[in-house]
């Protein structure tokens, strides 16, 4: 007779879904890689690169660095590091999907934060196919001398486990360091060597061969920033309303700009999706 453990551990078993099939690098264009699977979801809306403004320069350096590697050249791992809402992961999307109209075959995988100690094991996964990887980890920031921070290190300065030549990382960050300068000082301070310590904490970055600063917008670049979303999708607005919606929201941003055309197709009961 089975015992009530084993009996209640077998009925659990029925219940958890099926772990799915790792999805297959070679199809498809973007994936997630998350608990150490590949799964391959679909792409998600993008806006026109010509939709970026304010940001034109990061806008073409990430273009030309992401076509470079999609053409099998020496590209750089990018860091598009500050302000927020100011459209660096949009800018990621966009740049994709604008490199695969253009006829690229460059599949864009996101990592999670949490999920950066797992890279060695989707380099496995991907290595030996025959195209381009753009391995992509949003909104990472490190408290101190974290795993996390140590896997990424170790990836751009080429450890043991090196990721293939066909993946380049890109990696969005509120903080220009990644490193909180408080926690580095912290653990800095109770070292030998602070000076040292608190050096190797903050030069992160560093290891990255492009870095693109985004800044927060001001009065003209928010406002060409609505006047694009509002003529894209018909939209009329004056810039009286448009700068008391930013001023209700404390700042001026990408994000707020099209938070305000999603209020403005509202008033007038129209959708509102990217185009």
């Amino acid at each position: 007779m089975t015992d009530p453990l084993s009996r209640i551990a077998d009925a659990l078993d029925r219940l958890a879904p099926p772990v799915p099939p790792p999805a297959d690098p070679a199809r498809g264009t973007a994936f997630v890689f998350a608990a150490g699977v590949l799964a391959a979801v679909a792409p998600a809306p993008a806006q026109p690169l010509a939709r970026f403004v304010g940001v034109d320069a990061q806008r073409d350096a990430l273009h030309a660095n992401l076509r470079r590697h999609a053409s099998g050249a020496a590209a750089h791992d990018v860091l598009l590091w500050g302000a927020r809402g100011m459209g660096k992961s949009s800018l990621v999307r966009s740049v994709h999907a604008a490199l695969l109209a253009e006829g690229a075959d460059l599949a864009l995988v996101q990592v999670a934060r949490d999920d950066l100690d797992r890279l060695p094991a989707l380099f496995a996964a991907i290595g030996d196919t025959p195209r381009r990887f753009v391995v992509y980890a949003d909104d990472v920031s490190f408290e101190a001398d974290e795993r996390q921070y140590k896997a990424l290190r170790s990836v751009l300065d080429g450890g043991i486990a090196a990721r293939p030549d066909s993946v380049r990382l890109v990696v969005t960050s509120n903080r220009r360091h990644l490193v909180a300068r408080e926690h580095a000082e912290t653990e800095a301070a109770n070292a030998v060597n602070a000076r040292d310590v608190l050096d190797d904490r903050l030069a992160l970055a560093d290891r990255f061969g492009l870095s693109l600063g985004f800044h927060n917008a001001d009065q003209a670049s928010y406002l060409a920033m609505v006047a694009g979303y509002a003529a894209a999708h018909g939209l009329a607005f004056t810039d009286a309303d448009a700068l008391a919606w930013a001023a209700g929201r404390g700042h001026r941003s990408g994000r707020v700009a099209w938070q305000y055309a999603t209020e403005l197709a509202g008033r007038a009961g129209r959708a509102l999706v990217p185009a």
